[in-house]
């Protein structure tokens, strides 16, 4: 019966304790100076065995702070678990115990009272992300529905916000805020060593209805060339017994058109070499491209060739590289808030080159080759600008004038009969290239109604074989509908198969 009155009151004792010990389980204290001290409030505790008891609510406090805290009775030890994660001491009397947060982490606290009665109470630090959410409140005023929390020692955003650009700044600004902790941390009072590194930064945010973003690219290209080319090529060979001679023959003319040739006995001639040669190239291309705002799109029209490329000088080993040419673009949208669309485009135009570029291998004349050349325009820029604005993103102007002039020295130079012994050769390229962008913000077709996508071949009639093989043509006419039957049909119908 003594024995127990004597447990008895021991766990009494030890549950009074605990009631003293005990204070709202969710609350982050401030500063020392801020904090005020509490009074004793009951918590419920957990007995776990006849001499040890268990506060029943964990304490939570922040890194870098620090809670003041009344006790009911008056303790005569104290014992931190783990020092890196929290630090406690007793200050003035026996009966205020002051706690603070050191790194992220969780320990416990044991207290004992006089008669050497220990109660254990859970420490949880966390951390603090209240300086965090006042930041975001301040800098995205209009971004209320961004929450920061803590968990197992990370920063947790989540919520919604209006589009990706003010994502990605509340994630920077998330991320320089863990660093700054995760040094306060590293910092910890009363030279205790820090458990804490790099404070990671969970993203849970999502961004409401992204914005589809459709760019409308026009590249044009005139490119005009003009060839003047006027020359005279005189020759004079002959043979003498056993031996032949040539003088001025083939001198000034590579491969000209003859246009008259007069020749004599012992096969002298005069060759005259003269023509004129105007292109013009005209390239026009409209590609449509759509993406999500934040994502990135590409587009090609045009092919792919391989290219030997060598990889090893000892075996000579060659593989094939792929290389595109045609019309492309890539583009990265990103809308922002008031319908300005920020765009990172960048278009391309790229042609095979006729002449090539022509190396030897090093096995004879028969091991010569020719690698493909390219001639490619482009340009990367970023702009921003809204929803149906045009812009040129890029411009080229080429004006490319080539003389060549090939004369025999001193004749060539006699005036009126110099013309007779020189060849010139005048040339020019002139290029105008532009590149148009115009981006629309877009929203998905609305089918649910019954309307059907108009497509370029719903107009196309398939010809018959009096209208291909007598008439000509490459399409059938179209046989005219009835008033009624057009305003009722949304799609295209189909032949019918029997």
């Amino acid at each position: 019966m003594n024995t127990f009155r004597k447990h008895a009151a021991s766990a009494g004792m030890r549950l009074a304790l605990a009631a003293g010990l005990a204070w709202p389980g969710g609350a982050i204290a401030a500063a020392p100076a801020r904090q005020a001290v509490m009074s004793p409030v009951a918590a419920p505790a957990m007995s776990l065995g006849a001499d040890i008891a268990r506060l029943g609510e964990p304490v939570r406090i922040a890194v870098g702070k620090s809670t003041l805290r009344k006790l009911s009775l008056p303790v005569s030890q104290i014992a931190v678990n783990d020092a890196r994660v929290a630090g406690a001491r007793m200050l003035g009397s026996s009966s205020q115990l002051f706690v603070w947060g050191l790194a992220p982490g969780s320990t416990n606290l044991i207290l004992w009272d006089r008669q050497q009665r220990p109660v254990i109470v859970d420490i949880e630090v966390e951390i603090d992300v209240e300086g965090l959410q006042a930041q975001l409140a301040y800098v995205f005023p209009g971004e209320r529905a961004v929450k920061v929390g803590a968990a197992g020692g990370s920063i947790v955003l989540s919520g919604q916000v209006s589009d990706g650009v003010k994502a990605s700044q509340i994630l920077e600004m998330a991320q320089a805020y863990a660093q700054r902790g995760a040094g306060e941390s590293a910092a910890a009072a009363d030279g205790a060593a820090s458990a804490g590194g790099a404070v990671k930064v969970i993203n849970m945010l999502s961004v409401a209805a992204p914005q589809q973003v459709m760019l409308e690219v026009k590249i044009a290209e005139v490119s005009k060339t003009l060839v003047d080319q006027l020359g005279a090529s005189v020759g004079i060979s002959g043979t003498r017994g056993n031996w032949s001679y040539g003088l001025l023959s083939n001198l000034l003319s590579g491969n000209p058109s003859q246009l008259g040739a007069v020749h004599g006995k012992n096969g002298n001639g005069l060759t005259l070499d003269a023509q004129k040669r105007d292109g013009l190239v005209k390239v026009l291309a409209e590609p449509n491209i759509m993406a999500i705002s934040g994502q990135e799109a590409s587009f090609l029209a045009g092919g792919k060739i391989f290219i030997p490329v060598a990889q090893d000088s000892t075996t000579n080993k060659i593989t094939l590289e792929e290389k595109e040419f045609g019309i492309a673009v890539k583009f990265t949208p990103t809308v922002l808030e008031g319908g300005r669309i920020n765009l990172k485009v960048a278009p391309e135009v790229s042609e095979l080159n006729r002449e090539g570029i022509g190396i030897t291998t090093g096995g004879g004349a028969a091991a010569n080759a020719v690698l493909p050349a390219f001639t490619t325009r482009r340009t990367t820029t970023t702009v921003q600008l809204f929803d149906g604005q045009s812009f040129a993103v890029g411009g080229l102007i080429k004006n490319n004038v080539t003389t060549n002039i090939k004369a025999l020295p001193f004749l060539g130079e006699i005036p009126v009969l110099g013309a007779l012994f020189r060849s010139s050769d005048f040339q020019t390229d002139r290029t105008e290239l532009v590149f148009i962008i115009t981006p629309h913000l877009v929203k998905p077709l609305d089918t649910a109604d019954g309307a059907a996508v108009v497509l370029p071949t719903d107009a196309y009639v398939a010809p018959s074989r009096g209208e291909f093989f007598l008439q000509g043509k490459m399409e059938g006419a179209t046989p005219p509908r009835p008033r009624q039957e057009a305003a009722t049909q949304t799609a295209p119908a189909g032949p019918d198969i029997q």
